[in-house]
């Protein structure tokens, strides 16, 4: 029996354009070369973080466009993905949470992992993937404003990134006339994973006792759409005896869809979640009072989103699109 990739599943069966992630490549090496030429800064091509981002964004670029053109084996999308946290942990952008730094790694590398496959599987229906990474990036640059780093090449990255994703979501708007690809997911998986250790993990806005809380929840809230997405995928398919890597019409998105929601409507709810993340993200990041009560609430917010998307696939619905 023939094995389905996720990424082959589609709730849009109508074959379209997939070069969306190329232009986002594009410009983020377009970004990088303008930085190199006009900033002051002259020595990012020393720098081993800078690097190490470069590499596995481009690895994950690369896997994706072989994805496309050739369908791989999901073996080897994974061992890709695994490499590209290889690659972060070795030039230093890895998770610092914990005082031992081989559970550092290891969770960089569940995070890096699980990241690339979250955005891979979230890009099943026009515009999710787009608006989520859209708020995802003006969060890490909000975050990135308010710790004085707006002249770095990560900040460049991410308004070049930025603007190639909004420039795309025009055309990925339902009905979409494009799609990004595993060449997009793949590379935004990477890039924003990575994104994610920079300025959520490993910011400390408050130290102290409930610091670590302050950074996993910042982390959770802001990729929350994915995270919550992908963790209902596998607890559904896993209690059904069925591989996570199979690919299906089983996904938050296509259960809201089954409740009667247009696809334009899922995006624009699943937006308005991203959206109001980003504005939590707003009070957490510039708040000086976190407490136990903090993390009681900001938890609720994540666990109530997690109840709610989870319990819309719970009830028997149908496989392939009416």
């Amino acid at each position: 029996m023939r094995h389905v990739d996720e990424s082959m599943v589609r709730w849009e069966t109508k074959s379209k354009p997939a070069f969306g992630g190329i232009s986002f490549y594009i410009i983020f090496l377009l970004s990088i070369s303008i930085y190199s030429i006009f900033s002051e800064d002259k020595t990012i091509f020393h720098k081993q973080q800078f690097l190490g981002i470069l590499l596995a964004s481009s690895l994950g670029f690369i896997v994706g466009l072989a994805d496309d053109a050739y369908n791989t084996r999901p073996y080897l999308k994974f061992s890709a993905q695994l490499i590209c946290s290889l690659i972060l942990i070795f030039s230093g952008t890895y998770i610092t949470l914990f005082d031992n730094v081989y559970l550092n790694y290891a969770l960089t590398i569940l995070w890096v992992v699980g990241i690339m496959n979250s955005i891979n599987m979230l890009d099943n229906m026009d515009a999710i993937t787009s608006l989520v990474s859209v708020f995802i990036i003006i969060s890490a640059l909000f975050v990135a404003y308010f710790i004085g780093k707006v002249d770095s090449v990560n900040f460049m990255i991410l308004i070049g990134v930025l603007s190639s994703i909004l420039g795309f979501l025009f055309y990925n708007w339902h009905p979409s006339k494009i799609y990004m690809g595993d060449t997009g997911s793949q590379f935004l998986g990477a890039l924003l994973a990575a994104v994610g250790i920079t300025y959520f993990w490993n910011t400390p806005f408050n130290p102290g006792l409930l610091s670590p809380s302050k950074q996993l929840l910042l982390t959770a809230i802001i990729f929350i759409i994915p995270i919550v997405d992908t963790t209902t995928v596998v607890i559904n398919r896993l209690a059904k005896g069925k591989s996570p890597f199979v690919g299906g019409r089983d996904h938050t998105t296509h259960h809201l869809s089954y409740l009667g929601l247009s696809d334009r409507k899922v995006a624009l709810l699943l937006g308005s979640i991203a959206f109001i993340s980003f504005l939590i993200c707003i009070y957490i990041v510039t708040s000086n009072n976190w407490t136990s009560l903090s993390v009681i609430i900001f938890g609720a917010y994540f666990l109530t989103i997690f109840g709610l998307l989870y319990s819309t696939t719970l009830k028997n619905k149908p496989e392939q699109k009416n």
